[in-house]
């Protein structure tokens, strides 16, 4: 692909991102919204439906040729391309609901299993991850307009493997994740709702996050990108092989993500 296309990527993403995480806390600051139970149990809100409505439609202008994969549209799930766009309007519904403000919109570009290109912008939280156009990853700092701000390049950790910085999930953390994190030397684990937490792994703000739990590509394929863009791996529990994408369903294995400096065991 060309320069252009990926300086179009870089710009594109990071703006409708910027407009989706506005529709979500326009939502998010009223007293009150609808949110529901959809059919496999998990939370929708009004600010998901919304979001997605953005983002489909500012992609549909901007790359009319790429297909879109979105959680919100069950129609886009058996969508099978080897370049797509995967998106998930508003990841981290639970934190989103209980006001916690650990919520994420997320929207990558995957070509042949890889998630190439991705933003990840926690709109409550004020902070927005982005690959630019050469595939590095920065953080920007607000407040976002229209132009680009100040832009960090950040990159993963080199760690101690006598004592680790863990982060896991903070809505799904259970007792066989805590029996795999009980393995390593850990100095310090923390908890993190929706996608931040692959960007806590990309700042190098922790060392290693594993998840032995259900996702879908949707929920990672974005952090998944600032990871690789800050240097980092995104490896699957089993076999430690790279994690990728367009899987049938779009659902993913249990993963780790890390420093490559990180030793596993």
């Amino acid at each position: 692909m060309s320069d252009d296309f990926h300086q179009l990527i870089e710009t594109a993403f990071r703006k409708i991102a910027l407009q989706a995480g506005a529709v979500i806390m326009e939502v998010y600051g009223r007293p009150d919204f609808e949110a529901r139970a959809k059919s496999d149990n998990s939370p929708v809100t009004e600010a998901d439906e919304a979001a997605d409505e953005v983002i489909r439609a500012e992609l549909a202008k901007d790359f009319p040729e790429i297909p879109v994969v979105t959680e919100e549209a069950a129609e886009t799930h058996t969508l099978k391309a080897d370049r797509f766009i995967i998106v998930d309007p508003l990841d981290g519904t639970k934190e989103f609901v209980q006001r916690r403000g650990d919520f994420t919109v997320n929207i990558a570009l995957v070509e042949n299993g890889v998630p190439v290109r991705g933003v990840v912008y926690a709109p409550a939280k004020e902070r927005l991850f982005y690959t630019r156009a050469d595939g590095a990853s920065v953080e920007e700092t607000g407040p976002f307009g229209e132009k680009q701000g100040e832009v960090t390049p950040i990159r993963v950790s080199e760690p101690d493997n006598d004592a680790l910085l863990v982060v896991a999930s903070k809505s799904h953390r259970d007792a066989a994740t805590d029996a795999y994190i009980n393995r390593y030397a850990v100095k310090d684990a923390k908890s993190a709702g929706s996608s931040l937490k692959f960007c806590l792994v990309a700042t190098g703000e922790a060392d290693f996050y594993p998840r032995l739990g259900r996702t879908m590509e949707w929920d990672t394929a974005a952090g998944h990108a600032v990871v690789l863009g800050a240097g980092g791996k995104v490896l699957r529990f089993d076999d430690h092989t790279p994690l990728t994408y367009g899987k049938p369903g779009y659902e993913n294995p249990f993963f780790l993500v890390l420093s490559p400096d990180v030793t596993l065991k």
